[in-house]
């Protein structure tokens, strides 16, 4: 259908330009964030390394040492800085997250049975056989607490070296990457959930319930306002933490409540915003909208009628997006990251069965794991690849996705805690992975030609 002369010639003014540059899809505006929040989260790894090995190391230990809280009455709530950001920021990560899987099973790739089947092969590969190479290397019951490690994937890590690429990685391999990461986060959530819990309280289980249920009843009844959703979700967080489940996984149950449709109906929105805008179009260039409280009325009406043509899911995980990719991941980073490395402890790595368990995992196992699966759905026809992508890709996908970091530095956190040794020996592991992984994947995709056709 084409548009009248008048409305085609609105489309060439600067200003509609600008905007419609401004809009991208949510999964590019995705990408875009991973790969800064890549650079971001690489800056504080390499800053949290400098600092745990230079004179200052003290400094850095004093991070450690800082410790904060809430008191109301009797009851108080402190901790230290590192455990606030582990059990407290990283929850408002695992929201995002939470977030990011809905829509993705709601709108997204995980709809798609053909690709999803494949992936979700893919995926089960990609942790299954780390989680056994590690196993392999630590029948011992203590370093065995940390089979979990290497079956994570850094999406932001991942993404920021496929980036480096540019159209050497076709966009589709990207977005099975990225598809790929999601599925390993929702088994990671479970493994927490169900793995790294210790004592169960169950009447904090039955409050979190409750909340979880105000929640979903919020949904129901079409709130739609943050406020009550963020109070909730808080008592929710303190709920679980004193549950013995980890405090993080509130913020994926919270996510879960999230209304994810609009109000109205986008042809219902175009109709209403079409009839407002007409009352600001006849304005003058050289007239303010100051000037006519009539037009901007109209112009905050079309706003309000914008947010309820859209979802509280995406609105919210838009706005959460930049504080977690740019301050929660890497204060995360720069606080677990910073690992004193000695000639020792770098030949400790070879001589340690967690270390050597987590980097075997990471680096190997993960590329066996993910290209096998794909190629055994392939043969059976249970799915197929994009149509830009080929097994070549996947090989340094597998690879790619080896970069574990702040995952399996969480899990490591968790099975660790108690084992300061074993937890070192832990992130050394995944250090070394991650820098390979990442090395080698990104080495091999460059050799690989960006098609089928070989062009």
């Amino acid at each position: 259908m084409s548009l009248p002369d008048n409305e085609k010639a609105d489309l060439t003014n600067p200003l509609q330009r600008q905007f419609e540059r401004k809009i991208v899809s949510p999964f590019d505006s995705f990408v875009r964030y991973q790969i800064s929040g890549g650079v971001v989260l690489v800056a504080a790894t390499i800053a949290a390394l400098w600092l745990a090995n230079s004179p200052y190391r003290d400094i850095y230990k004093i991070f450690d040492e800082i410790t904060f809280g809430v008191h109301s009455g009797n009851w108080q709530l402190t901790k230290s800085l590192h455990h606030w950001v582990n059990d407290g920021l990283m929850a408002l990560f695992f929201f995002v997250l939470g977030l990011e899987i809905k829509r993705e099973m709601l709108a997204g790739e995980l709809r798609d049975r053909q690709h999803f089947t494949l992936i979700a092969m893919a995926a089960v590969g990609g942790m299954t056989v780390p989680a056994l190479i590690y196993v392999a290397f630590n029948p011992d019951d203590v370093s065995l607490r940390g089979w979990a490690i290497p079956m994570a994937t850094d999406t932001a890590f991942a993404i920021g070296a496929l980036a480096l690429l540019g159209t050497r990685v076709p966009k589709a391999a990207t977005l099975f990457l990225v598809t790929l990461a999601i599925v390993d986060d929702i088994a990671a959530i479970l493994v927490i959930a169900l793995f790294y819990t210790s004592t169960i309280t169950f009447a904090a289980v039955g409050a979190a319930l409750g909340f979880l249920l105000l929640l979903i009843l919020f949904n129901v009844l079409g709130l739609r306002r943050p406020v009550p959703y963020a109070l909730v979700s808080v008592m929710l967080w303190i709920s679980v933490l004193y549950s013995g489940l980890h405090a993080t996984l509130a913020g994926v149950l919270a996510a879960f409540a999230i209304p994810a449709r609009p109000r109205i109906v986008p042809h219902h929105f175009v109709a209403r915003a079409r009839s407002l805008l007409r009352r600001v179009d006849v304005v003058s260039p050289q007239q303010s909208i100051l000037a006519d409280e009539q037009q901007h009325a109209a112009v905050e009406e079309v706003e309000r009628e914008a947010q309820l043509a859209t979802t509280p899911l995406q609105r919210w995980e838009h706005s959460l997006e930049m504080p977690v990719t740019f301050l929660v991941l890497p204060l995360f980073a720069f606080l677990n990251a910073g690992i004193e490395i000695s000639m020792s402890g770098l030949r400790g790595i070879i001589t340690s069965p967690v270390a050597l368990g987590v980097a075997a995992g990471l680096l190997f196992g993960k590329v066996i794991g993910i290209t096998l699966m794909s190629w055994l759905g392939i043969r059976l026809g249970l799915g197929r690849l994009p149509n830009e992508v080929t097994l070549q890709h996947i090989i340094g996908i597998g690879l790619v996705a080896g970069m574990g970091f702040t995952m399996s530095m969480f899990i490591a956190t968790l099975g660790f805690a108690a084992t300061p040794a074993l937890l070192l020996d832990a992130k050394m592991g995944i250090l070394a992975a991650s820098f390979f992984a990442g090395s080698l994947g990104m080495a091999w995709l460059w050799f690989v030609p960006a098609s089928k056709d070989g062009a």
